[in-house]
């Protein structure tokens, strides 16, 4: 099982999770590679951009497990930390494949949700497919995002591995499609240590048109 449903290609490189970072990219599988401090990126689809003040390693993308619109990165691994990015996910799309015959799905994104129907759709995805046993949102709250009226959703929750993880979700519905970005990591040291530049590239996130 995927250890957090925010990594949605995640279970290809965890036999990397615990190496550096290289010039091949993240423990020099090629899996992973490294972006490139203040440069301008597009990620997902192209449909946002951002600014990351560090390098940090960008998960290669599969036709075979991605969704167009989601891209993950992290810096020390799967397991420790992530930074997501949804780059305009449209109505009536899952956040993430699924099996049609999986006994328990993810909601569909509905263009009509309101964040608190956002923060339960997420919820959902970290208990259905990261194995979340427990989970608490800690704070909701109106924040501009994208030049627009968004969101922002504190929470944590504790895994199967018996780890306690703490996450941040900036995000809005912007002509229907949401856009969101979201870091997840374990809440002793990593949370706080990626916080800054997770801030960072919230300020600096631009919707392509």
């Amino acid at each position: 099982m995927r250890r957090s449903g925010r990594l949605l290609v995640a279970a290809l490189g965890l036999a990397v999770a615990g190496c550096a970072g290289g010039a091949d990219g993240f423990g020099g599988f090629g899996y992973y590679s490294l972006t490139k401090a203040g440069r301008t990126i597009e990620v997902g689809n192209g449909g946002m951009t951002v600014v990351a003040p560090h390098e940090w390693n960008r998960a290669s993308r599969s036709g075979f497990t991605a969704i167009s619109t989601v891209e993950d990165w992290t810096l020390n691994g799967p397991y420790l930390d992530s930074i997501s990015f949804v780059s305009g996910l449209a109505n009536d799309k899952r956040i993430m494949r699924q099996e049609r015959k999986a006994d328990r799905q993810v909601p569909r994104f509905r263009s009509s949700m309101s964040p608190p129907e956002i923060a339960a759709l997420l919820e959902s995805l970290y208990r259905i497919e990261g194995g979340a046993v427990d989970w608490r949102n800690l704070n909701l709250a109106p924040r501009p995002f994208l030049g627009a009226v968004g969101f922002q959703l504190d929470y944590e929750h504790l895994d199967g591995d018996e780890l306690w993880r703490r996450g941040r979700a900036v995000g809005a519905v912007i002509d229907g499609k949401l856009y969101l970005i979201q870091l997840d990591a374990v809440r002793s040291h990593y949370y706080a240590a990626s916080l800054r530049d997770f801030e960072a590239m919230v300020a600096s996130a631009q919707r392509r048109k």
